[in-house]
């Protein structure tokens, strides 16, 4: 087409010829054609196409545009793009216009329609037939059931005729199913009632329905024949096995055919399902040659057996089938075809391998869940034989959740005893005995096929830790149940494979050189594997030690234990050349061997123990990866110690003397700092504070001489004078020189820190800075303290003291008395210097306080104490290349910067445990009533100066705080906190975000945009701590934390007095009662709606949602409260449905104003004000609108729709669905299964540490 032809074209799309004459109506269907060649013609200019786009668009608008549509949509002489073309203005019409069509338009839109599914061919192009099935269920939705009552005797003639009719039916049929049933669909939310019982009627055949529901409703009559849709599409698949699967033009219909039973299985009557005979059909279609037939009925099959239990008649009936030989003899070919190899994976064939796994999974759970209904004929051992098939595979992925089920089938009390799953006992022990090596430590480029699958699987790092996290949990609970249920002939055959790995350790590898250390060693590694499979049978021991059956083998026990005694005795006599990581561990199972099966042989606990003291290797400084291991070794033996120490304090107190004389040895070396030397010490204050057979009189004296040293420190006067002024805390942290050091080297003009080499004085500051955390109070008694005695910050010694002092204790336990009582006169000494210490740890960031700085060089605040990170996806390299970069700085300005952050950050964060650990003592802390205003404005004051991440730190520690206060205290401690707080939290959020967005409306495409990536990372990660703090406190199911007990409760408190107090209140009633706090809460959750994070909304949604009832009272509060929530939230939501952001919220946001309408219309005229201020909202149709909302009070699903009809143009539409973004490959998008295990499974029942993470995120460094 040339230029002219083109400026013709163009002309011609405003209605006006290139005469300058108006083109007539006849010509409209001409103009469209021309329009979409423009379109699509490559040639064509984007100022045409943008015209020709526009054309088509207004032509929508027209009334003429379902004519013009069918027209087009009718002439099998157009093309096929132009066919499309006219069925999207049908849709269009149907979609927007329907409620304002008469009845005779209406009908002419079925009509058309259904002449149009009448007149499909197989030459049709697909698209277009899906288009004529989208239009059928558009109608469907809409008046099915209403006032079109023969549909179902149009789709069973439409079914008579050619196969391209048959598949055009199955996939009405599937999208009508999944809008009904599977997804959030406006227009079938709408009448979800009568859709969802019309498809029941429909696809069930009638003699179910007369057998199940005699008393149903038959009035209106929408089913067509006594079949019922299953039947028939059960009868096709039949018909087409019998054909042998050999046309290739049958093949397209039947994979149609399985996705339609796919959605209709998932809420299908069961009787339904196997009176059709769906289940052999499905069966049979297995063995196709045709893989996508194969893997539509493995999907449907996974459908119908991912269901809810079902009952012993639907286990028969449906389940049994498959437990069958013949079938298990299907499924275990289709699997062995399925396999792929590493080096040359067949995407295909291994999704059908994946998708297998999967629906195998679900069909084996039944058993755990009806162990007693399954009846003898079934062919259990070949079942469970095909569970050992598929857990084999090289593949994780294929094998995990054949792994997750064999973990539950053996921890069954009922199936995991019976005699076919203990003949599998020794194939599962070789296998997780193997599966159970730390993939994540081999190379990514590793030519392992587990690892080549792996990469194949896994995007990201979290994930793939989070997914191989998973599957070693699994292995482990197989070890552990097999044994717990064979404990002594489980034992010895492990314990035998321990040694064979034991010696022949170094077999086939290089001599151990400290030059070339590396963690991930062949030996390590095939070590560690082993000592893990010991672990966990050492788990499964204590199970059975502590079950009944234990007590009527007291002979086998102590043979037993007298032979794990021996076999640990002589690891501990083992030596491993030098290796640190290898000691680590050795050190980690001994541990396991004293604290369970063995904690109470007195003589070995304390062998274990003196193994612990003495194990180290000699430092290699110039060897970093070796140096940082022999590091390691020295902190985990030191964790190991004060472990064993709270686990056994009574079986080593006998022997304190001779430990007090080792560890006094240890630590006047040379070469262990402070630090060390108290975590030493720490060990012996445990023993003696935890103890019961140490003599109460000396255990005080020698506790408080513990403490005496920090204490004393806490009240010194040079700590005191030195925190009256903000500049004092500079000179405290040795930086009094550095504004002036900033100034005479002019810093902010040099670009590049990293490069800048620091000069001599700048090392000396440096140094000083460092000096001064190390020059802390040690934890060694006072009479103790001798040379160690050159103290400045006690912070690191008393947040020790209080870890050791209350850490695992029982709130009603000796030593946790004893503790309050010895903190309850010292925590008055401390809070105060404290309080000022975290105060000007946050006034630290704020630029204003730098005095001596000038107004140009106040920017450089910021830049010294921006943490650097490492984020996955995020940083560029690797993690190893970023450690290597910042410990490549440690000399330069940016070296200085980074030890100015970890001077300010050690400050801040140990300020933050301490408060913490003060917290764990209850009333010592809660009681201190002139504590509340000093703790809210230290903490918050200058809360906004820190940055994202440091605020998400603060949050962590600030939880356990607010949680802990009993609730007598909350009233007078608790209302300065949390308004501080949430002010505080709501202004630096908001503040964030605002940021983060002025930002990227600035960016450009050149931008490197990898610092907002990690600045919207880390509030993302603000935020959602920050949300979860708000669903603690106020979510209505939330179990009231138990107060701690104290001291004084348990000494002088009378049980009568104790049992006439009044029952307490939950966090979330005393927050609801105390306006002053609420108003703050309220405000964060109304802004957090409009927050761009997904996660944090759409749980605010439902923590707004359980408020909105609690305020339809008369009173002041819950009028105001009322009315700010009808206004204020309605308009955040109605915000954030408008944003494209939350398109995957806005389910969530509907159901929020949905609930606000319902509650609230009848009490106030807001709601109602609100919607007709919106845009082009007519009042009729809000009124209409809130009336059917309140008669769906109990029909969430239909309040959605209601509410997302209502604002459907103001709906925010996702750049998906715009048609930016190509639709993602079904071979790649992972199953709901995948999902679940490349996240970390919170198990029920477990209670994590009350401890907050102060650790930071992402390893950070710097």
């Amino acid at each position: 087409m040339d230029g002219s032809a083109v400026v013709s074209d163009s002309s011609r799309l405003n209605g006006v010829e290139p005469d300058g004459s108006t083109a007539g109506p006849g010509n409209t269907d001409t103009r469209i054609l021309q329009a979409l060649e423009l379109v699509h013609d490559p040639r064509s200019s984007n100022h045409v196409r943008q015209q020709a786009s526009q054309y088509l668009q207004e032509i929508k608008s027209q009334n003429e545009a379902p004519y013009y549509g069918f027209g087009l949509a009718s002439n099998k002489s157009c093309p096929a793009i132009a066919q499309h073309y006219g069925l999207s203005l049908l849709e269009d019409a149907i979609r927007h216009k329907w409620t304002d069509y008469s009845e005779a338009q209406s009908i002419a839109l079925r009509e058309w329609t259904l002449k149009l599914a009448q007149d499909i061919c197989e030459q049709d192009p697909l698209y277009v037939r899906n288009k004529i099935a989208q239009l059928w269920v558009e109608i469907a939705k809409r008046s099915w059931a209403l006032n079109w009552m023969d549909m179902d005797e149009c789709l069973v003639e439409l079914w008579g005729a050619s196969i391209p009719h048959k598949e055009l039916v199955l996939t009405i049929l599937e999208t009508l199913s999944d809008n009904t049933f599977g997804r959030e669909d406006t227009s079938a939310g709408l009448r979800s009632t009568e859709l969802s019982k019309a498809c029941v009627e429909i696809f069930t055949p009638a003699a179910v329905l007369i057998e199940n529901f005699p008393a149903r409703e038959t009035n209106v009559n929408v089913r067509f024949g006594q079949e019922g849709w299953l039947s028939r599409i059960s009868d096709l698949l039949g018909w087409y096995g019998s054909q042998g699967w050999s046309d290739t033009k049958i093949q397209p219909c039947a994979v149609r055919a399985l996705s339609a039973l796919r959605s209709v299985c998932g809420w299908a009557i069961i009787k339904a399902v196997a009176t059709s005979q769906c289940v052999p059909r499905m069966c049979e279609c297995l063995a196709a040659t045709n893989l996508a037939v194969q893997l539509a009925a493995i999907e449907a099959l996974y459908t119908l057996y991912s269901r809810p239990r079902f009952s012993n008649d639907d286990f028969h009936d449906i389940v049994c089938p498959l437990y069958e030989h013949e079938t298990i003899r299907l499924l275990k070919s289709l699997y062995e075809w399925s396999t792929v190899e590493a080096q040359d994976i067949d995407d295909d064939r291994y999704l059908l391998s994946k998708k297998l796994s999967e629906m195998v999974y679900s069909v084996g759970g039944f058993l755990e869940e009806n162990t007693y209904s399954i009846p003898p004929n079934i062919d259990l051992t070949s079942f469970l034989d095909l569970l050992i098939s598929i857990v084999r595979s090289e593949s994780l992925h294929v094998s995990i959740p054949i792994l997750h089920l064999w973990a539950k089938l053996l921890s069954s009390d009922a199936v995991g005893k019976t005699p076919a799953i203990i003949n599998f006992f020794a194939p599962l022990l070789e296998i997780c005995s193997q599966r159970i090596i730390r993939y994540e430590a081999l190379p990514e480029d590793s030519n392992h096929p587990s690892i080549i699958f792996l990469n194949e699987d896994v995007d990201t790092v979290p994930e793939r830790h989070a997914f191989l996290g998973n599957y070693a949990r699994f292995c482990n609970q197989i070890l552990e149940s097999i044994v717990q249920k064979q404990p002594f002939d489980a034992l010895y055959h492990i314990l035998g494979q321990a040694d064979q790995v034991l010696n022949h350790l170094y077999e086939g590898e290089s001599p151990f050189q400290v030059e070339s250390y590396t963690k991930t060693s062949v030996p390590l590694l095939r070590l560690d594997a082993q000592f893990s499979v010991v672990e966990a049978s050492l788990k499964g021991y204590a199970r059975w030690l502590a079950s009944p059956k234990a007590t009527n083998s007291e002979h086998q026990k102590e043979v037993m234990n007298s032979n794990l005694e021996t076999w640990c005795t002589r690891l501990l006599e083992l030596t491993f050349e030098v290796d640190p990581m290898i000691k680590q561990r050795t050190v980690q199972l001994a541990f396991e061997f004293a604290v369970r099966p063995l904690k109470r042989k007195q003589a070995f606990v304390l062998k274990v123990f003196e193994f612990i003291l003495n194990t180290r290797s000699v430092d290699a400084p110039n060897v970093t990866a070796y140096s940082d291991a022999v590091k390691e070794l020295q902190l985990f033996c030191l964790h190991q110690l004060r472990q064993l120490s709270m686990k056994a304090p009574d079986l080593l107190a006998p022997s304190l003397d001779a430990i007090e004389r080792k560890i006094d040895e240890i630590c006047h070396s040379a070469t262990l700092d402070n630090q060390t030397r108290d975590r030493f010490y720490s060990v012996l204050f445990i023993i003696i504070h935890r103890a019961n057979n140490v003599d109460a009189g000396l255990r005080g004296t020698r506790l408080k001489q513990f403490l005496e040293p920090a204490v004393s420190q806490w009240q010194s006067d040079h700590l005191t004078n030195a925190l009256t002024s903000f500049s004092g805390f500079f000179n405290l942290l040795e930086m009094n020189s550095l504004q002036q050091y900033y100034k005479t080297r002019a810093v902010h003009q040099i670009e590049n820190w990293s490069a800048h080499p620091l000069d001599q004085e700048g090392k000396t500051l440096q140094k000083r800075m460092q000096d001064a955390l190390e020059a802390s109070p040690s934890l060694l008694p006072m009479y103790r303290l001798g040379a160690y005695v050159h103290q400045r910050l006690p912070l690191r010694a008393t947040k020790s003291h209080l870890s050791v002092t209350i850490e695992k204790l029982d709130s009603t336990s000796r030593p946790y008395v004893q503790a309050c009582a010895l903190w309850s006169g010292i925590l008055p000494l401390i809070l105060p210097n404290l309080l000022q210490l975290t105060s000007y740890s946050h006034a630290f960031h704020d630029p204003a306080n730098w005095t001596d700085l000038p107004p140009e060089m106040k920017g450089i605040v910021g830049r010294t104490l921006t943490d650097r990170f490492w984020q996955v996806g995020i940083s560029s390299g690797s993690r190893e290349d970023f450690y290597n970069r910042v410990g490549g700085t440690k000399d330069s300005l940016e070296g200085l910067a980074s030890s100015i952050r970890a001077t300010v950050r050690f400050v801040r964060e140990t300020s933050y445990r301490i408060l913490f650990h003060m917290s764990q003592l209850g009333e010592q802390l809660y009681a201190y009533e002139e504590l509340p205003e000093p703790l809210a404005k230290a903490l918050f004051a200058d809360a906004c100066a820190l940055s994202s991440h440091q605020m998400a730190i603060l949050v962590e520690m600030i939880r356990p705080v607010i949680e802990n206060c009993p609730a007598p205290r909350r009233a007078k401690f608790l209302p300065p906190i949390l308004i501080s707080f949430f002010t505080q939290l709501d202004r630096k959020i908001g503040s964030e975000w605002s940021s983060i967005e002025e930002r990227t409306k600035a960016a450009s495409a050149e931008d490197d945009l990898a610092d907002e990536m990690r600045d919207e990372s880390i509030l993302r990660q603000l935020t959602f701590s920050s949300v979860l703090i708000v669903v603690n406190l106020l979510d209505p199911n939330r179990v009231n934390p138990k107060a701690i007990a104290t001291a004084s409760d348990n000494v002088s408190t009378s049980s009568e007095q104790r049992e006439s107090d009044p029952p307490e209140s939950t966090m979330r009633s005393f927050i609801l009662e105390t306006p002053s706090i609420l108003k703050p809460v309220i405000l964060f959750c109304t802004h957090a709606l409009e927050m761009h994070d997904t996660r944090s909304c759409g749980i605010i949604t439902r923590v707004l949602r359980s408020l909105i009832q609690d305020f339809l009272g008369t009173a002041p509060v819950a009028v105001d409260v009322r009315e700010f929530i009808s206004n204020e939230v309605l308009k955040a939501c109605i915000t954030s449905l408008h944003d494209p952001y939350f398109v995957d919220t806005q389910s969530d946001l509907a159901q929020l104003i949905a609930s606000i309408v319902v509650m609230y219309s009848g009490r106030t005229e807001t709601p109602r004000k609100i919607l007709l201020s919106l845009p082009e909202m007519r009042a009729d149709k809000v009124d209409r609108t809130i009336l059917r909302l309140c008669k769906a009070q109990h029909n969430n699903r239909q309040q959605r729709a209601l509410v997302l009809d209502l604002l459907e143009s103001l709906r925010g539409v996702s750049v998906g669905e715009q048609g930016r973004l190509p639709k993602p490959d079904p071979k790649k998008v992972r199953s709901a299964m995948q999902e679940r295990y490349m996240n970390v499974d919170n198990q029920p029942g477990v209670r994590k540490e009350q401890s907050p993470d102060l650790g930071g995120i992402a390893d950070m460094f710097g």
